[in-house]
């Protein structure tokens, strides 16, 4: 393998510490919104059989963090996947990675800004605004969220502009806050709860059927996604072995989180409860468990962890865009660096703008809880393919370990290859179920065809704009996979 220095860029500032890149993983992957929306989505699928579905989704996306890991050691680089697999696989494959990354944010940014409006429309209404000019105000109305969310999508879009120091240290704060009301909420639920605990939560084998299981799994890997946030700021830590710390800590801390936070819900709520929630699916947990104003802390928790997570997914987005603008596979714009702030300030606010083009387009599905069905579905497939294709990056780059050290090559080649294969299983069988559930297309969260073509026009769309990168743009990415990496001046030949 070819492992000669790429050419170098503009560089971004090291101020990141280990704690630092926890605390964008940990936004970005925004465990109180999981639990307080992702539960009650997932358990409309699976039913009351969340703990198996987290705790089985947990494993492929631990092999996937492996390879995260190993690969960022010997090649740190904020384009991450991008790189990894067009420099193993090739090109037009870690393109497609990089851009399906960025859609998937964009869309994830346009869905958390709806659920940070219907948070904050909830805690009005918790407070007694009900009504503002006449108007009716509903925490469950498209509209109304996502106009309130733009507002907070526009304050933490600034905000990430001055830098991920900045920005760690406000999330810092936010999760802080998150985690205490979550940890004592979830754990009064456990201990009070009036419905008996039983094992069979964690039976995956009593899951209704194939396809609950496929689109369950899907939708909780949703859940874990955003570890890899702590690798796309890699260039920004002063040491890149605490961007795979931060990413397996937050992974870990994930995992408990989710667990708990399932069970609670479980304990305190009816499989009905659950499902029929959606978005005011915390609001409903704390009035069962509290009286005002106590009950109105998980809301809060989950007004914080959304905001959180908005500025977490802007800040991991603007850089993946600035290491393919340093390759020349997007325009030069996304790589120009603040001078005052040594941050990608004008990515940064296009990729605001572009979240927010996207939100308002998103006002065709009137319903949040179809939105965020629609989202969540189209995000979960594209998040898997990347994934796997990164797993698969490792696989191959690390392949001689199979021959030099066994239990090496097996946990550098086995276990992503394996998770990749379950990843990649999962998305086509859903695919595939989605395709034959019905005989037309419309703008719905219950049509399959719909929720078929929404990541295929994300996935198609990425060739698209390879093709452009590699014939108008004449990248030279395409010739050699490689990518610029402008703080490491030698790649490192192993991975041990």
């Amino acid at each position: 393998m070819n492992d000669t220095p790429p050419p170098s860029g503009p560089a971004l500032r090291k101020s990141l510490g280990l704690l630092d890149g926890v605390a964008i993983a940990a936004s970005s992957t925004a465990a109180t919104t999981s639990i307080g929306i992702g539960l009650g989505v997932t358990a409309g699928v699976v039913g009351l059989h969340l703990p198996a579905i987290m705790l089985l989704a947990f494993l492929p996306i631990l092999g996937i963090a492996g390879a995260y890991s190993r690969l960022n050691k010997v090649e740190p680089n904020a384009g991450n996947g991008y790189v990894w697999v067009g420099r193993s696989l090739t090109p037009w494959l870690g393109f497609l990675v990089g851009w399906v990354n960025i859609v998937a944010t964009i869309a994830f940014l346009a869905y958390t800004t709806a659920v940070t409006g219907s948070a904050m429309i909830q805690l009005a209404g918790e407070a007694g605004l009900h009504r503002l000019a006449g108007l009716a105000l509903d925490p469950g109305s498209t509209a109304q969220t996502t106009a309130v969310g733009i507002l907070v999508l526009v304050a933490v879009t600034l905000t990430a502009v001055t830098g991920v120091r900045t920005a760690a240290r406000l999330q810092t704060g936010l999760l802080v806050f998150e985690y205490v009301v979550l940890l004592g909420f979830c754990g009064y639920g456990i201990v009070t709860g009036p419905h008996a605990f039983s094992l069979s939560w964690f039976d995956p084998f009593a899951i209704p059927s194939a396809s609950a299981l496929a689109q369950g799994l899907l939708l909780s890997v949703f859940c874990y996604w955003g570890f890899e946030a702590a690798f796309t700021v890699n260039e920004e830590v002063r040491d890149p072995r605490d961007a795979s710390r931060a990413g397996l800590i937050t992974l870990v801390t994930m995992l408990g989180l989710f667990l708990l936070g399932s069970i609670a819900f479980q304990r305190v709520l009816s499989e009905g409860e659950l499902a029929g929630h959606g978005a005011q699916g915390l609001a409903y947990f704390g009035d069962r468990l509290a009286s005002p104003p106590l009950a109105a802390l998980p809301l809060v928790a989950l007004m914080f962890s959304a905001v959180a997570s908005l500025q977490a997914g802007v800040i991991p987005t603007a850089r993946g865009m600035f290491a393919m603008s340093r390759d020349r596979t997007l325009g030069p714009v996304w790589s120009r660096v603040s001078s005052r702030y040594g941050t990608p300030a004008l990515g940064t606010l296009l990729i605001g703008a572009l979240a927010t083009t996207v939100a308002a387009l998103a006002l065709v599905i009137p319903r949040l809880a179809d939105m965020i069905m629609a989202t969540v579905n189209a995000v979960g497939i594209v998040v898997a393919l990347s994934y796997a294709l990164t797993a698969l990056a490792a696989a191959v780059r690390f392949r001689s370990l199979l021959r030099e050290d066994w239990r090496q090559g097996v946990r550098a080649v086995v276990l992503p290859t394996l998770s990749a294969i379950s990843l990649l299983g999962l998305g086509g069988y859903l695919g595939w179920s989605f395709y034959t559930s019905t005989d037309h297309l419309e703008v719905s969260a219950n049509n399959g065809w719909f929720l078929l073509l929404t990541p295929l026009a994300m996935i198609a769309s990425g060739f698209v704009a390879a093709a452009w990168a590699k014939w108008v743009r004449r990248s030279p990415y395409f010739h050699s996979g490689q990518g610029t990496d402008a703080d490491a001046p030698q790649l490192l030949a192993t991975s041990r």
